[in-house]
């Protein structure tokens, strides 16, 4: 049964027996397998849901980030010219998406239809007080406050500019939920592959103890490793593909809920939540297997041969 140098058939019949052992022990062990099973698609299921959370905090912070702009306030005696020779600049200016002039007048009006009934305090000026200002919204390339500031700092050494403001510190806070975002998913994908891992070790490490004197006699009958870790890998693979689909369903289920039926009470939630590409529905099955199989290599190592 040793298998160097064995033939295509005799690996295809090792396969048939790995697959029927695996599967007679999937039936015997049925509770510990069902629990473990669950244990897999409960962790699945959360990281998931975190994975979706934290996919729908992106859109939104990058949604948020588009509608961001530097406003620039030129000169009070800034003349016609002037403000024709900065439009242009910023026109042909590589990190700047959208150019929008408002004229001092402009300005005023926006005041007034702010202030509404209170307009009238502002009656007192002839004319409006306010500077002409250019609103520009950068490229998303932009988005690092490190930059922007730079790029800031640019503009107001520009002729004709009197300041240039943007919302640094709100950029800075997006920039920092964003980063902080990413780095939790990372910690927490970690965190749930090593207990997925580590579920699966345990459950595969009480089999080898519930079979260790079959595994000793297979090993007197001239069984080669392959012959006797096999069916422990295949029976891995199933808890967490088994776990993976669960976790799929109960995904699938809840998105459904929330989309369908929540939406009805809470409107917003449309517009917050993305849409889940159906490719995910397969790959957490593909990833739950990978977790198990991890945790069933790192079992069947305990084999002493």
């Amino acid at each position: 049964m040793k298998t160097k140098g064995v033939s295509k058939g005799v690996w295809i019949e090792i396969f048939k027996y790995s697959l029927k052992t695996a599967v007679k022990s999937i039936g015997h062990e049925k509770w510990i397998n069902f629990l473990t099973v669950l244990s897999v698609s409960i962790g699945l299921t959360i990281l998931c849901s975190f994975i979706l959370i934290n996919a729908n905090m992106s859109t939104a912070l990058q949604r948020w980030a588009k509608s961001f702009g530097v406003v620039v306030y030129l000169d009070e005696d800034i003349s016609r010219e002037g403000e024709e020779i900065l439009k242009n600049h910023f026109l042909q200016d590589a990190d700047i998406e959208e150019v929008k002039y408002i004229s001092k007048e402009d300005a005023f009006q926006e005041i007034k239809r702010t202030l509404g009934s209170n307009a009238m305090i502002l009656d007192v000026f002839r004319e409006s007080p306010l500077p002409s200002s250019f609103e520009l919204k950068l490229k998303n390339a932009l988005q690092d406050p490190s930059r922007i500031k730079e790029k800031v700092g640019q503009l107001q050494k520009m002729e004709g500019v009197h300041e240039a403001q943007y919302g640094e510190k709100w950029l800075s806070s997006l920039n920092t939920i964003a980063k902080t975002i990413k780095i939790g998913s990372i910690v927490f994908g970690t965190a749930i592959f090593i207990a997925v891992t580590f579920i699966t070790y345990s459950t595969i490490k009480i089999f080898l103890h519930r079979r260790k004197e079959e595994i000793e006699t297979l090993k007197l009958l001239g069984a080669s490793r392959s012959f006797i870790r096999l069916p422990y890998l295949m029976e891995g693979f199933f808890i967490g593909t088994m776990g993976g689909v669960l976790s799929s369903l109960a995904i699938l289920g809840s998105y459904s809920f929330i989309m369908y039926k929540m939406v009805e009470f809470m409107p917003a939630i449309k517009f917050v939540m993305s849409s889940l590409p159906s490719m995910i529905y397969l790959v957490i099955p593909l990833g739950g297997a990978v977790m198990s199989l991890t945790g069933s290599f790192i079992a069947i190592g305990k084999i002493r041969y």
